[in-house]
């Protein structure tokens, strides 16, 4: 067995080449068994993909002209560590960059000898043959070509490094000014020694800095299985994530959700629910960007989270079982895949049924219409029975050596079925009236949804040199969903279980999305990157309710005239088209600017037909990134968007939702864009064994959307929740994160969030009586995570507290959750069986309250959410090493920083 420990070097200033060539930043320890040249370069795939994104984030290396973040994917010169035709030179460690300089040159081609294939980023270092020491370095491109200018005259030896292969010396040599020796094909060796275990301790291996985002490795996180995307969210710095599973960052509830770079109409229509389809298990890593480029829709005030799930990139067959038990929910998954030659396929499902209790209290007052208050106190009990199923299949295939088409279909279902219990107690003028009520209610909110795509890849050039290819992407993708949520209500004779009256809510919805989108890039030399590209989204938005009652307990139901009812048919068309240029000086100075311009369509009628008369509008939406790599190990960065928020859908969707009679909620087909400015400054450094990041940010939103709650005028002591333009909001704060590495089998992560709110706008109440409301207030949040790695078994403890809220007419209540589990690998590391336990000591409770001159509220939620799970993951078949060809998205390029997948 052998394993790696670094000196807790900052990972992403160091090359990987360079990480693994010299023994100044690598320990190597234990011993070696044999096994196959398979399953080495298998061990070298599991140290690229965590050492090589944050080697590589940068736009450049360390000592070189990158510096820092924001540099285009691959760009010429730069990409891999490659030489620029300026010279400025890869950095090496151990190499003096005061060596004298010459005018000799040397180069050749690194191939594997019992495949005959290049070897691809090996590390050549030229030593001196008399003091031993490396005066030169480079790394093979992906062809296996090498090449080292500017050298100077004397005698040395060659030597070849690369994971995975017997390191070979060559020598001596004999270099003499204006030489230019060719050195044709030399190969290198497998090495049949085997890193029977490999443990890459790094000071990112939870969290990554990157570009603009900040990357959470789900794979890492022990007690991530069984769960689903909500739970995960919950441990991501920068995000808070409520008991009802609805996201915010940096205080905002206004972000643009993606999945694999892509969006869907079942996120659109509710991110809380979406979330809960998508296990935990399958997510590989979680993108938090604060800060996007001109390539990303504009769409999300706060920024983007995109949600990356894994994918197979190896050759071979393979399934995968994953489930799990527990006291709050049970899930089964099969995945499988195929590649072989052009072909890649992968087919999947999975399912969960969870089973959990809530309850919750409410205590609110509202100002009669004649004068005089009602005072209502409500007690609720719940029982929550979601079953949640996502199947896929996806398939990529070569058609040429540089062209690709790939195709997925995603089918996704809900079946959330609520049933509660109301026991409502009401005082007029504070006077009890003796009759309470008792209402048992079922909710089901069901839904299925699918989402296909179609992509076409097309790169120009040779690539020789390994510069940046121009590039041409086209995609299409069909997202649909078609969602039911209905309730119905028996009201009981006071405290008795004899049915007085029944009502029925019936809601159908139909979301559709059709998206068409097209990217090109071209470099423009070997520090510059231009990027255009223009999409075009038409959304279909289609509600229809009405309410239906029954007398006694009969189920003979008929259309309720005395409640609303209606209908919305809404059309959105989006044409966007953006530019976006990066360069990157040799001073380590990262610009990476753009604009987009998005032109949005209205097209709605309400009940009966009637249009709404909703304005078209178009938005120019700027955006610049700016780093500094002020060190090796410390980097600088600066930011500036506009983004918009266009209401989601469930904010538009008119249906009135009476299920409690207290708290009657429905949506505003009306609302217009909120436009917000963000403006953001951050550090990033390493010291010794601890990675610090620490940012501070401003944002200020114009006609922002929020939710406010006025006094029904026709349903006395209702109030009704519902969604408006109110004003601006302004939020101020700093982040601060960093993840300590104690031992090499030990570390710790955490954050905390500090920042103030300022809410000012008008509230227009159900008789249209308009009042200017204003609160401020300021958010404190933090989360820890410690993880032990014990051979075989791996240890995890999370936790994570929010403070409260502010919204206009007061503030959400503040929340916590924690958790700790174990893991047990089996041999080979073919599968795991875990043990976790969430919230074990108690439910989770939150207190909100709301104000208003003509209404107060309380409420209390209590969830129930203790839970034990056991998990249990198991890999059949066998997959060999494959080099990863280069994909971009649809969203952002590649994954939003050029990278590979």
């Amino acid at each position: 067995m052998k394993c790696i420990s670094d000196d807790y070097r900052h990972i992403s200033g160091v090359t990987l080449h360079s990480f693994f060539s010299y023994k100044s930043h690598v320990n190597l320890c234990g011993t070696s068994t044999k096994n196959t040249l398979a399953m080495n370069r298998l061990s070298a795939l599991i140290l690229l993909v965590a050492l090589s994104a944050p080697a590589y984030a940068q736009f450049g290396p360390p000592g070189g002209g990158g510096g820092g973040m924001g540099g285009p994917p691959g760009m010429g010169g730069y990409r891999q560590g490659q030489q620029d035709s300026k010279k400025t030179k890869e950095f090496v460690p151990g190499v003096d960059s005061n060596a004298p300089k010459g005018s000799a040159k040397l180069g050749g081609i690194l191939t594997d000898s019992a495949s005959g294939k290049p070897v691809e980023y090996a590390t050549i270092a030229l030593i001196d043959a008399t003091t031993g020491k490396p005066v030169d370095g480079g790394v093979s491109d992906g062809q296996g070509k090498f090449s080292l200018k500017n050298l100077p005259a004397g005698t040395f030896r060659l030597q070849y490094s690369f994971i995975g292969y017997q390191t070979r010396n060559a020598g001596p040599i004999q270099l003499e000014k204006n030489t230019d020796m060719k050195l044709g094909t030399v190969t290198l060796a497998p090495d049949v020694r085997l890193l029977g275990e490999v443990t890459v301790t790094g000071q990112r291996a939870m969290i990554e800095e990157k570009v603009d985002r900040l990357v959470f490795n789900a794979e890492k996180d022990l007690t991530a299985r069984g769960g689903d995307a909500a739970d995960l969210l919950r441990k991501v710095p920068l995000l808070s994530v409520d008991l009802d599973g609805n996201v915010s960052l940096r205080g905002s509830t206004n972000i643009r959700v993606l999945i694999n770079n892509k969006p869907s109409t079942i996120v659109a229509a509710n991110v809380a629910d979406a979330l809960k389809q998508l296990p935990s298990d399958m997510i590989k890593s979680v993108e938090v960007i604060t800060s996007p480029s001109a390539k990303y829709d504009a769409e999300g005030s706060a920024g983007i989270i995109n949600i990356i799930t894994k994918k197979n990139t190896l050759h071979g067959m393979t399934m995968t079982v994953d489930a799990g038990a527990g006291t709050r929910g049970s899930n089964l998954g099969l995945n499988g895949s195929y590649r072989e030659g052009k072909l890649g396929i992968s087919l999947g499902g999975f399912g969960r049924y969870m089973y959990n209790r809530a309850s919750s209290t409410f205590d609110q007052t509202t100002l009669l219409p004649g004068g005089g208050t009602q005072r209502s106190l409500q007690q609720n009990s719940n029982f929550d029975n979601p079953l949640f199923g996502s199947y896929s299949l996806s398939a990529d295939y070569d058609l040429k050596k540089d062209e690709s088409l790939s195709a997925s279909v995603r089918y996704g279902t809900r079946n959330f079925v609520q049933s509660q219990s109301q026991f409502t107690q009401t005082y007029l003028n504070n006077v009890y009236n003796g009759n309470p009520t008792t209402r048992d209610i079922q909710q089901k909110n069901l839904s299925n949804s699918i989402d296909a795509s179609l992509d076409y890849l097309r790169t120009y050039g040779s690539g020789e040199g390994n510069q940046t290819r121009p590039e041409l992407s086209l995609s299409l993708q069909l997202s649909r969903a078609n969602v039911d949520n209905n309730y119905t209500a028996n009201l009981l004779s006071g405290t008795s279980s004899e049915i007085l009256r029944r009502q029925r809510n019936v809601n159908d919805n139909t979301n559709q999305e059709l998206t068409f989108q097209a990217d090109y890039q071209t470099p423009l030399g070997s520090r510059q990157l231009l990027e255009v590209g223009g999409k075009a989204i038409n959304r279909q938005v289609n509600s229809q309710f009405e309410y239906l009652a029954a007398t006694g307990n009969s189920d003979l139901f008929v259309p309720d005239l005395n409640s609303p009812s209606g209908s919305l048919d809404y059309q959105q068309g989006i044409q966007a088209g953006y530019v976006s240029y990066t360069y990157a000086s040799r001073s380590k100075y990262t610009l990476k600017a753009g604009v987009r311009y998005e032109h949005t369509g209205i097209s709605a009628f309400g009940t009966d037909g009637k249009s709404l008369g909703i304005p078209d509008y178009g938005n120019l939406v700027p955006s610049v990134n700016l780093s500094k790599q002020l060190s090796q190990t410390t980097t600088l960065k600066a930011a500036y968007n506009r983004r918009i928020q266009r209401p989601f859908l469930q904010m538009l969707n008119p249906n009135v939702n009476a299920s409690n009679p207290l708290n009657i909620t429905k949506g505003n087909p009306y609302l217009s864009p909120e436009l917000t400015d963000n403006v953001e400054l951050s550090l990033s450094t390493t010291v010794k064994k601890v990675y610090l990041n620490w940012s501070v940010f401003g944002r200020q939103t114009n006609n922002e959307i929020t939710q406010v709650r006025i006094a029904s005028d026709s349903v006395p002591g209702a109030i009704i929740t519902t969604f408006a333009n109110i004003g601006f909001e302004r939020t101020i704060g700093t982040n601060v994160f960093g993840n300590v590495q104690l031992t090499p089998k030990w570390s710790i992560n955490g954050g905390v969030d500090l920042y103030y709110r300022l809410m000012r706008g008008q509230v227009t109440d159900a008789s249209g009586r308009s009042e200017t409301r204003e609160n401020a207030g300021t958010i404190l949040s933090g989360r820890l995570t410690s993880q032990w790695s014990l051979g075989k078994w791996g240890i995890q403890a999370n936790g994570f507290v929010s403070g409260p809220r502010i919204q206009l007419q007061g503030q959400q209540g503040g929340m916590y959750m924690y958790s700790v589990g174990v893991l047990r690998n089996f041999a080979n590391k073919q599968g795991s069986i875990g043990l976790a336990a969430e919230n074990f000591a108690g439910g989770v409770q939150m207190v909100s309250t709301f104000s208003s001159p003509t209404l107060q509220q309380e409420s209390v939620m209590r969830l129930y959410n203790q839970n034990v799970k056991l998990t249990f993951n198991y890999r059949f078949g066998k997959m060999t090493f494959q080099p990863k060809k280069r994909r971009t998205n649809r969203e952002g390029g590649g994954n939003g920083n050029g990278e590979e997948y």
